[in-house]
């Protein structure tokens, strides 16, 4: 049983690898028999994870023998993290291989894109399932070159050749992150072996913790970063728009979340530097912040969907950063499914929006509305909360409620408005008490399912609890200030706030200038 499990996704990715080396060798050759091949490879994968799945809940977690010397190799490491990351890459490239069969219908190398879709695929599946730290390297990395490849599949297009450049030369700083990490971690523990590594650092205090595991988990939160499009290095992901739809959904919904994944994976680890954490953390919450006034202000449905990911993989960040890795594994599934819909379906986006009817004038919410509206959700929040139980709740988790709940009133001020009629009144009531239970019950689910393999969330110190009030405060304000902007709309300020949060306040145009005075703005 045991050698047919780590068969099955061998098996599964070898399929993939296949696949994409066949497209590449016959570039001319009619790709319906490749397409359909995709196809089945891919729903192949996804019935190998739902097999997968069964396995770990049945025996637990296992790693496979090691390919190669010293503890350092290649290796496989089924555990409810990687079972579910796996599951979600699978299930998310097969509806994309799907769509691509469809959307690209007629383009005379739909076989090559297909075949570098597969080999994407097959990139981050086995970096999901790494077990080893050489095997991790080589999965990152090969994910890192794999995806470009989609990004410059219209080479010949300026922008795309500009934001595959500024993809490249993050990612290798990413790349360069990790391998030190990994060689202070191989060094500190002898070995390369994923499963021990996290063990014998769980044992570990971090007041006595050696500086170099501090230095690795910094690193490590370093590349994550890198990875997953922080500012200010965020401009490239907000420009990959030149190649097709199908990688935009492959991109946002999966391989930005490699950032995520590495700091869940090695989270016993992050806990021995709470210095970083903190600071990953404030990060986080400013990018979420950042990120999500700007997707506000685009007028381009497929650039708003780019600065919503910025903004969630910074969310995400803040959530590792706060010790909550069963949150933010949570949060890598969500995000995962509602972008690929999201992005697949951008193109019909603008008529549905137009077919809308609305019944008569938006309502406009008073200061005093809106007061109203943090007052009742704080109020739903705290009740259903005291029904689930805050004594089992950690202040980090109660504070990330916090922060969600202020969404929902930002969301239902509207309902609370003067003249907002009873009917939407009584729907955002119920949409608070929803969004309330929703949030405990998922949170309650995901601690329950990785109870054992992610570690708890730690008691804060001092500056853990200033992280904290800081972050409830600024996520508390702008949301504050974001349920106002219809009464500030008519303000001359607010035209030129908007133009600059249009450009992102011109960060990106900073890290351009700076890439074009290093490296040389000719060669985009």
């Amino acid at each position: 049983m045991v050698t047919i499990a780590w068969s099955l996704p061998v098996g599964a990715i070898s399929a993939l690898v296949a696949l994409a080396a066949v497209a590449h060798m016959f570039p001319s050759a009619r790709p319906r028999l490749l397409l359909l091949a995709a196809r089945l490879a891919t729903i192949g994968a996804v019935i190998v994870a739902s097999l997968l799945a069964w396995f770990v809940w049945n025996g637990g977690p296992v790693s496979s023998p090691t390919i190669g010397g010293s503890g350092f190799g290649f290796s496989l490491r089924l555990d409810p993290v990687s079972v579910v990351m796996f599951g979600l890459v699978a299930f998310v490239g097969a509806v994309v291989v799907r769509f691509s069969c469809t959307y690209l219908d007629g383009e005379p190398r739909q076989g090559i894109f297909v075949g570098r879709l597969c080999l994407t695929i097959a990139c981050v599946s086995l970096l999901v399932l790494s077990g080893n730290l050489v095997q991790l390297l080589a999965a990152w990395i090969a994910t890192s070159l794999a995806l470009n490849s989609l990004l410059l599949f219209y080479s010949e297009r300026p922008g795309a050749r500009r934001a595959a450049f500024k993809k490249a030369i993050f990612a290798r700083l990413g790349d360069a992150c990790l391998i030190a990490a990994a060689i202070l971690l191989g060094v500190e523990f002898g070995t390369g072996d994923i499963s021990g590594i996290l063990t014998r650092a769980g044992d570990l205090d971090a007041a006595a913790a050696p500086i170099s595991l501090v230095g690795a988990g910094s690193l490590l939160m370093v590349a994550a970063a890198l990875k997953s499009a922080q500012f200010p290095t965020h401009g490239w992901l907000t420009e990959v728009m030149e190649a097709p739809t199908p990688v935009s959904a492959i991109l946002h919904a999966g391989v930005i979340n490699a950032g995520g994944f590495l700091l869940i994976r090695f989270a016993d680890v992050l806990l021995l530097a709470p210095v970083g954490m903190a600071l990953l953390a404030l990060l986080g919450g400013f990018t979420a912040l950042f990120g999500s006034l700007a997707m506000l202000t685009q007028s381009q449905v497929k650039t708003s969907l780019a600065w919503s990911t910025v903004a969630q993989m910074g969310f995400m960040m803040l959530q590792c950063g706060l010790a909550l890795f069963p949150l933010a594994m949570l949060h890598i599934v969500a995000h995962s499914l509602y972008k690929a819909h999201a992005f697949l379906s951008s193109g019909s986006a603008v008529e549905v929006v137009a077919a809308i009817r609305r019944p008569g004038p938006v309502a406009v919410p008073s200061v005093a509305a809106v007061g109203r509206a943090f007052v009742l959700a704080l109020a739903v929040f705290v009740l259903v909360g005291a029904a689930f139980g805050f004594s089992g709740k950690s202040p980090q988790a109660i504070a990330l409620g916090m922060m969600l709940i202020f969404g929902v009133a930002y969301l239902i001020a509207q309902g609370l408005a003067d003249a907002a009629p009873w009917a939407l009144t009584w729907r955002t009531t119920l949409a608070s008490v929803a969004a309330s239970v929703a949030y405990f019950a998922y949170q309650a689910a995901a601690s329950w399912v990785m109870a054992g393999t992610l570690p708890p969330p730690p008691q804060p110190g001092a500056v853990e609890w200033s992280v904290i009030i800081l972050t409830v405060l600024g996520f508390g304000s702008i949301a504050f200030a974001q349920a106002l902007l219809p009464l500030w709309g008519a303000h001359p300020a607010s035209a030129a706030l908007r133009v600059h949060l249009t450009n992102g306040f011109y960060a990106n145009a900073l890290i351009d200038r700076w890439l074009g005075l290093r490296f040389g703005s000719r060669s985009f």
